[in-house]
């Protein structure tokens, strides 16, 4: 029975000592404080979204305005504002570079921005719809320009005056026309006639020669004068 007894009260959990007790209620106030902190985010969350709501309904009734920017916000509340927009059948985007300063354009659906107003969103600078259409019609002109160029083909440059005219007081004037009548081709380009030669004599002659010359020459006797 004491035997019994003791397993008993040893196997209960020892009462906790005056360290233990504070930890624990350090712990329970940290946890209530962690819930009530949701609580309030939670709670603002709702009431930014009711406001976001609000000023949405608001500019879809506002027949005048076609877009509306709002001030920079934190990314849950953009991320709040981007599903408000899309609830209401409008289309919404981001523009910043940083975080904080990051801000939400919201626009109607039938006045979506263009390529070009996006970029100039992104690149920080206000669009501005009249020098966007004259650049349009700017680079539209630039273009046919160059297709007609290249219809036309290569443009051939005729000079102002002739060279032949700016030159005639040193060449005269039918210089230039008689030399191209006097100039012929040479049927015999690449042969040398018979006349011109100043050597008549045959190969055959003339190998003789240098062969008796050169046996002359070995022997050490005097060479005839050649006529």
């Amino acid at each position: 029975m004491a035997d019994l007894l003791g397993s008993i009260l040893s196997s209960m959990e020892k009462p906790p000592s005056l360290g233990d007790q504070e930890t624990r209620r350090k712990a329970r106030e940290q946890a209530a404080r962690l819930k009530k902190l949701q609580e309030q985010e939670k709670q603002q969350k709702v009431e930014f979204r009711k406001r976001m709501e609000k000023e949405v309904s608001d500019f879809i009734q506002d027949s005048g305005q076609v877009k509306k920017k709002f001030q920079p916000m934190n990314k849950i509340e953009r991320s709040i504002l981007h599903d408000v927009v899309e609830v209401a059948g409008l289309t919404s985007f981001s523009f910043g570079e940083d975080d904080e300063c990051r801000y939400v354009m919201i626009f109607k659906k039938e006045f979506a921005p263009s390529d070009e107003e996006l970029d100039s969103y992104r690149r920080g600078e206000e669009w501005d719809p009249q020098k966007a259409e004259e650049k349009r019609k700017l680079k539209e002109l630039a273009q046919r320009q160059e297709e007609e160029a290249a219809q036309q083909g290569p443009v051939v440059v005729s000079p102002a005056s002739d060279y032949k005219d700016k030159y005639s007081h040193l060449i005269g004037k039918g210089a230039a026309k008689d030399a191209a009548h006097m100039l012929q081709a040479n049927k015999t380009y690449g042969c040398v006639p018979v006349a011109n030669k100043r050597d008549t004599r045959s190969i055959e002659e003339a190998m003789n020669e240098i062969r008796a010359k050169k046996r002359l020459r070995q022997s050490g006797e005097e060479l005839p004068p050649t006529s």
